[in-house]
């Protein structure tokens, strides 16, 4: 898993940190697999496509024009198994990174990796998206939220972009094919204070898959009221 991770990261352009990146990422996938075992955490078992399509498909976040992470605040809402953010912490260590998720099993879990792989400035959150962004110091304060969850994306924008400090950024990832999607979310992303600032298409190298992020500009703060109550998000999508 290794040397697959090494040369996809290479094709794809995205510097290294340290020699060591593509080691802990490999190391991640162990723990992902060993876990997997007795938890649902992935679909994906064979290790080439954990390498290609969790790891190299979160990297491909690093290679998008104009997006910077050094430095940046970011929050991954429904991590999951922690893409993408993990694997962008792990290249980009100047990250500061929230991992956020409503299961607690997969929190825990998380954490373990995180002190496994000796990472620092990482928070593992357990907690409900449309509830924490209500509690003060979240709403508006976050420079990226990042999200590869395969919700709607009216609701992701109702659940991400309240995070979103103005200026900042959500990135969705999505299939290429999102076209209906994106355009059902057009009053969803203006209503919580985003505009669509540019879809940007991505192939993973050796597995023959091309991806699409949506990159939502944060443009003024989210009103009062949003998000909603999950019940009356997921009944009333905007």
């Amino acid at each position: 898993m290794e040397e697959r991770i090494a040369a996809g990261l290479a094709a794809m352009g995205v510097p290294l940190p340290s020699p060591a990146a593509p080691a802990m990422l490999a190391r991640y996938g162990q723990l992902l697999l060993e876990k997997n075992q007795v938890m649902n955490l992935t679909a994906i078992t064979d290790p080439d496509k954990v390498a290609d399509l969790h790891f190299l498909d979160s990297a491909a976040l690093l290679t998008l024009e104009g997006v910077d992470f050094k430095g940046k605040r970011v929050i991954d809402v429904g991590t999951g198994a922690g893409f993408p953010g993990l694997p962008l912490k792990i290249l980009e260590p100047s990250i500061s990174l929230t991992l956020l998720d409503s299961l607690g099993k997969r929190v825990n879990w998380l954490s373990e990796v995180c002190a496994d792989l000796g990472l620092t400035d990482v928070s593992c959150v357990h907690a409900r998206a449309e509830e924490q962004a209500l509690e003060k110091g979240w709403r508006d304060s976050f420079d990226f939220a990042v999200s590869r969850a395969v919700a709607d994306l009216r609701v992701l924008t109702e659940l991400c972009l309240p995070y979103v400090k103005p200026g900042g950024l959500f990135l969705s990832m999505k299939a290429v094919d999102c076209a209906e999607e994106l355009s059902g979310a057009a009053h969803a992303v203006s209503l919580l204070g985003g505009k669509v600032e540019a879809l940007r298409d991505y192939e993973i190298p050796g597995a023959g898959v091309t991806h699409r992020v949506v990159l939502i500009r944060k443009t003024a703060p989210t009103p009062k009221g949003y998000p909603r109550r999950w019940a009356k998000l997921q009944k009333a999508p905007l």
